[in-house]
């Protein structure tokens, strides 16, 4: 969940996303403003969720644009996020949905006993300090049959960040019966604009 510029710290450092959620949805794919990028979004979110409606858990869900399309989708969703701000925003994104909004560590989730049919995630892992350990965790919230739903990438040229797709399969092979990768740089409605990084989504189901 964040774009170019802040990109070039360290994969888990502290980012000040408070400070970043006032401007965090002019990004177009973070705030989905533009009618031909939701659009894309949603098509994509109908081709990875559930066909049915579905318990889905949206960690690192920043002001909730991903959580908004899943639940209107007909998805019951509760979104996590670390910042206040973030969460402030994403609850009012929200609001009137089958949805809760949550603060928390999304590499451990405050939700108890519950379990979801999917851990939704997009552009987290490269914040967080160890990728297995989180990935382990997420399994153990994920009913049997259910599916990681991970969109990530790797971005900059001089220090790159990120997990490349074939690192995240990888560390997802032990998790899930069935791990497709599918990329998503090719498709430029979805960012707003051309890319030329590694950007993919992996649908894995356990």
């Amino acid at each position: 969940m964040t774009n170019e510029r802040e990109r070039t710290v360290a994969p888990g450092a502290r980012v000040d996303w408070d400070a970043q959620a006032a401007a965090f949805d002019d990004e177009p794919d973070h705030g989905l403003r533009a009618p031909e990028v939701r659009a894309a979004w949603a098509a994509r979110l109908r081709d990875w969720l559930p066909r049915r409606p579905a318990d889905v858990l949206d960690l690192g869900c920043g002001t909730g644009s991903l959580s908004l399309l899943a639940a209107e989708q007909g998805h019951r969703v509760t979104g996590v996020d670390g910042s206040p701000a973030m969460v402030e925003r994403a609850r009012a994104k929200l609001a009137g949905r089958d949805a809760v909004v949550l603060r928390g560590d999304a590499a451990a989730p405050p939700v108890g006993e519950q379990r979801y049919d999917v851990v939704l995630v997009r552009h987290v892992l490269w914040a967080l300090p160890d990728t297995a350990r989180a990935l382990r965790h997420w399994r153990t919230l994920l009913r049997p049959g259910g599916r990681f739903v991970l969109v990530e990438g790797v971005w900059g040229t001089l220090s790159p960040v990120g997990t490349p797709a074939a690192r995240l399969t990888a560390l997802l092979e032990p998790l899930a019966g069935s791990v497709r990768v599918e990329r998503l740089s090719d498709d430029p409605v979805l960012w707003g604009k051309a890319v030329d990084d590694e950007r993919y989504a992996v649908v894995a189901t356990v």
